[in-house]
């Protein structure tokens, strides 16, 4: 199948301002996410879609693809979808976080082949096992349940499955009990365009979670299983801690 890496990419940040032309490691945020994303074996290309013309500016810089978006897009799948829109010979649109410079090429194979092996779905995703109690408990841990055919059954900011009588052999259980959403998509191209359609549904605006307007219209997702997750930038430590571990790998 023909797919694609799209990276929504937005000037604006809350708690980390204009993080991905943050550069301490000689490279912007955002370079370090478009070759991780170039590591990927299956899809034909990466493009960067950005918000602002200082984005754009610099993906052009390190020798990147990228699309203008309109700035009032209320969403990275808007973002994404308004690009995908644009490529009409492209069958799979894979939804990279500008701000997930680690991000594993392997993860963004995966999410492919589950769309090319499963005809029955038109999305798919990833989970990570929780092992550490206090992440399972974090609401900013995003979690999921999916049945024995590996379609997504709920992604929750609390706890799920919850445990009714609690012992701590259920982080350390095989096959794992709990498991952290992943949060990388990969798409049907005509999917993405009629997900930006939707309306927000009730589920999606209790959790804040924008997954969950594909389940409460009915729609399937598929979910397969990665060993981590990489790791987001959403603050200043998250920022330095890259930085250093960038240093640490990279010491010339």
């Amino acid at each position: 199948m023909n797919s694609v890496v799209i990276i929504p990419a937005r000037l604006a940040s809350t708690r980390l301002p204009r993080k991905l032309l943050l550069r301490e490691t000689g490279k912007s945020l955002l370079q370090h996410t478009y070759e991780a994303a170039c590591r990927a074996r299956r899809p034909r290309g990466v493009c960067v879609a950005a918000d602002h013309q200082e984005i754009a500016a610099e993906v052009r810089s390190f020798g990147g693809l990228v699309e203008m978006t309109s700035p009032d897009c209320p969403s990275g799948t808007d973002r994404v979808a308004e690009v995908a829109r644009r490529m009409t010979d492209v069958d799979v649109v894979v939804n990279v976080q500008g701000d997930e410079p680690e991000i594993d090429a392997d993860a963004i194979d995966a999410v492919i082949e589950l769309l090319e092996t499963r005809p029955d779905v038109k999305m798919a995703t990833l989970a990570t096992p929780i092992r550490q109690r206090d992440k399972l408990l974090d609401p900013a841990c995003v979690k999921v349940v999916f049945d024995v055919s590996g379609r997504a059954l709920y992604f929750s900011r609390s706890p799920i499955p919850c445990a009714r009588d609690w012992d701590d052999r259920l982080l350390t259980a095989d096959p794992p009990n709990f498991y952290q959403h992943v949060g990388l998509y990969a798409y049907r191209r005509d999917f993405v365009l009629s997900l930006a359609l939707l309306p927000p549904a009730p589920l999606e605006q209790i959790e804040k979670l924008e997954q969950l307007r594909v389940l409460q219209a009915g729609h399937s997702i598929a979910v397969a299983t990665v060993p981590h997750a990489a790791l987001g930038i959403d603050t200043p430590q998250d920022y330095a801690a890259f930085v250093e571990r960038q240093l640490m790998n990279n010491p010339g």
